[in-house]
């Protein structure tokens, strides 16, 4: 067999299932699994080890996207922890957060219409690079070595980290838009 399909995503790649990933030695052994794996050095071999690679390497991709992200490796590992439901979906219930989060979209809806647009978008940008590396910090003491209680507040981290990622998604489109009206 090419795989062990029933390894979690961290044992595919021989590493702790930790939120602390390196990512150095992630992207060596992802490099490693796909020049094993890869789809062209099968395609002299029968339909069902091709079948196979061809699996494989969609699995390893797959767990390769879910560890590099820290959101999704996040998810990825309270699934893990917990029954696999998706306390995430809901929304986090921390007002001052919630606020901030739409103050900051607030600005990102006016920018365009400021003197100087890219500085209020610089200015959001960073808070929000503040707040993700913030909350990556907390989500690491959190499922290092979690209990109960520090799952649940794990699953907050990520709502958060949710919002986060999200209002940068939209700053990097309205940075877009202001670079294509250039």
């Amino acid at each position: 067999m090419l795989l062990d399909f029933s390894q979690n995503h961290f044992e595919l790649f021989g590493l702790s299932p930790d939120y602390q990933v390196d990512c150095e030695q992630l992207s060596e052994r992802y490099r490693a699994l796909q020049q094993t794996l890869h789809p062209d050095r099968f395609a002299a071999a029968g339909e069902r080890e091709r079948r196979l690679s061809m699996q494989a390497s969609t699995r390893v991709n797959e767990a390769y996207r879910i560890l590099k992200d820290p959101l999704a490796r996040a998810r990825y590992l309270l699934s893990l922890h917990t029954d696999g439901s998706s306390a995430d979906k809901e929304t986090t219930k921390d007002a001052v957060f919630l606020m901030e989060q739409m103050e900051q979209r607030e600005a990102l809806a006016e920018a365009k219409a400021q003197l100087d647009p890219y500085a209020v978008l610089a200015k959001v940008m960073d808070r929000l690079a503040e707040q993700a590396e913030q909350l990556v910090a907390q989500l690491t003491v959190r499922l290092d070595t979690p209990n109960p209680g520090d799952l649940e507040e794990a699953h907050e981290l990520v709502r958060k980290l949710q919002f986060v990622n999200k209002c940068r998604a939209e700053a990097e489109q309205v940075e877009a838009e202001l670079d294509d009206a250039l």
